[in-house]
C-alpha cells in the first residue's frame, strides 16, 4: 500500500495525511504494510515533502515578501536542492488580513536560492507557487546580483508596481554560479507572463489586488519584459510568452532568464521524491488532496500521481475534503473512486476542524472496501 497525497490545504498537511490514512486502514490490517511518501506539486508544502522524503531540511533568516525578515527553509540531499518561494514569499508569510499586490517582493527567494548555491548542490528545484507577489521575479533578480534601475539610476522601488518607473536593467552581476547548476522550474501553471491569461489578470485577484490594480501590475510587467528585452535581446520577449512564465506573480519569467528549464511540478517533485521505486512495491495507490475538483486535473499532485499509477498498471484511490468531479473525471484521471470527507461528516466546518480523525474513518473505509 502507498500513501502518496498532497495537504489538505487548512486543515492537514501532507505528512498528517500519510499518518491519518495508515492509522485507519490499519484498523482494518493491523499489520498493514503501508509506504508513505507525501507529496507536493511545486507549491506551499514541497520543503515538507522533500525532507518527509528524506532530504535534509536547512533554515536561513530572509525577507518576506513585505521586507521584514522571516526563517525560511530549503531541502538539500546530495547535490540537489529544494527550494520553495512559499516559504520567503508566499501569502502566509503576509500579515493575516493584509495584501499588497502592488509592493510584495520576490527577493526573499532569491535569498534561499543562493543559499542552496551556498550549499555547493549541482541541481536547484524550484517550487514555485503560492505567492504574494506579483513582481515578475525582480525582487529575486535583485537578491542574486541584477540591478533594477529609474531615470535617475536608482533601484526602483520592490515589488510589481514599482517595475512601471523601470528605465534600465543590468544583469551583468548576477551570480556567475547559476550557470553551473541546472536549475527546474516546478509549476502546476503553464500561464505567459503578461495579457488576459498572465500572472496579474489570472492570479493578482487572489493576492488582494483590483481591477485596477490588475491593469497596473499587467502594465508594469508589460513594461518590464520590454526593457528587459532591450538589455538581452529578444529571448527576453520569448520568455515572457512561455510556457510557466507567470508562474507565481511572475517569478516563473524571472527563473526563466536565468536559464531553468520549466517542468510539471508533480513530475519534478515525483523524481526526486523517489515515487518510482515507491509504486513499483506498491499494490494499491492512495492519493488526494483537499479539494478534488476541476483544477485538479489541470497539473496538480492527485492527478500526476494517478497518471504516473496508470502507466504502471496500478490501481488509485483518492481521499479529499470536497468532491466536485463527477465519477467519469475521476476514471479519466486514473482514479478508481474518491473518498471525500463530508461521505463521513457532512458538515463542512467539522469537516475543516476535525480533518484528522474523520480522515482516520475514511481510510477505515477504504480498509473494508479494498482489504477485507
Amino acid at each position: 500500500m502507498l500513501v502518496a497525497a498532497d495537504k489538505f490545504k487548512g486543515s492537514l498537511t501532507a505528512v498528517e495525511v500519510a499518518e491519518r490514512v495508515t492509522a485507519g486502514l490499519r484498523r482494518v490490517v493491523a499489520d498493514l504494510e503501508v509506504e508513505a511518501l507525501p507529496v507536493a506539486d511545486g507549491g506551499d508544502g514541497t520543503v515538507a515533502a522533500a525532507v518527509a522524503a528524506g532530504f535534509e531540511r536547512r533554515e536561513i533568516r530572509v525577507a518576506g515578501p513585505l521586507g521584514q525578515e522571516v526563517t525560511a527553509a530549503f531541502a538539500v540531499r546530495g547535490d540537489t536542492a529544494v527550494v520553495e518561494m512559499a516559504e520567503a514569499s508566499g501569502l502566509q508569510r503576509l500579515p493575516a488580513g493584509v495584501f499588497a499586490p502592488l509592493t510584495a517582493s520576490t527577493y526573499g527567494s532569491g535569498e534561499l536560492l543562493r543559499a542552496a548555491l551556498d550549499a555547493g548542490v549541482r541541481t536547484i528545484v524550484f517550487g514555485v507557487g503560492g505567492s504574494a507577489t506579483t513582481d515578475g521575479g525582480a525582487g529575486m533578480l535583485s537578491a542574486l546580483g541584477a540591478r533594477f534601475l529609474d531615470e535617475d539610476g536608482e533601484p526602483v522601488a520592490p515589488g510589481g508596481g514599482g517595475l512601471a518607473e523601470l528605465a534600465r536593467a543590468d544583469l551583468s552581476g548576477l551570480d556567475p554560479r547559476l550557470a553551473a547548476v541546472e536549475l527546474v522550474l516546478a509549476s502546476d501553471v503553464d500561464n505567459p507572463l503578461t495579457g488576459p491569461k498572465g500572472a496579474a489578470a489570472v492570479y493578482g485577484p487572489q493576492k488582494g489586488a483590483s481591477p485596477d490594480d490588475v491593469e497596473t501590475l499587467d502594465a508594469a510587467l508589460t513594461h518590464y519584459a520590454e526593457v528587459l528585452e532591450t538589455a538581452l535581446g529578444s529571448k527576453a520577449a520569448e520568455y515572457a510568452a512561455a510556457p510557466g512564465a507567470g508562474a507565481a506573480g511572475g517569478i516563473g519569467y524571472g527563473a526563466l532568464l536565468v536559464g531553468a528549464r520549466f517542468r510539471a511540478g508533480i513530475e519534478v517533485m515525483l523524481d526526486v521524491l523517489g515515487f518510482a521505486p515507491a509504486l513499483e512495491r506498491a499494490e494499491l495507490v492512495i492519493t488526494g488532496e483537499g479539494s478534488l475538483d476541476e483544477q485538479t486535473l489541470h497539473g496538480k499532485a492527485p492527478a500526476g500521481v494517478a497518471a504516473a499509477a496508470r502507466a504502471a498498471g496500478k490501481e488509485v484511490v483518492a481521499v479529499c475534503g470536497r468532491l466536485a468531479l463527477p465519477p467519469a473525471a475521476l476514471g479519466r484521471a486514473g482514479i478508481r473512486r474518491a473518498y471525500p470527507l463530508t461521505d463521513a461528516e457532512p458538515d463542512i466546518a467539522r469537516c475543516i476542524s476535525d480533518a484528522g480523525p474523520i480522515l482516520e474513518r475514511v481510510a477505515e473505509q477504504i480498509g473494508r472496501d479494498f482489504l477485507s
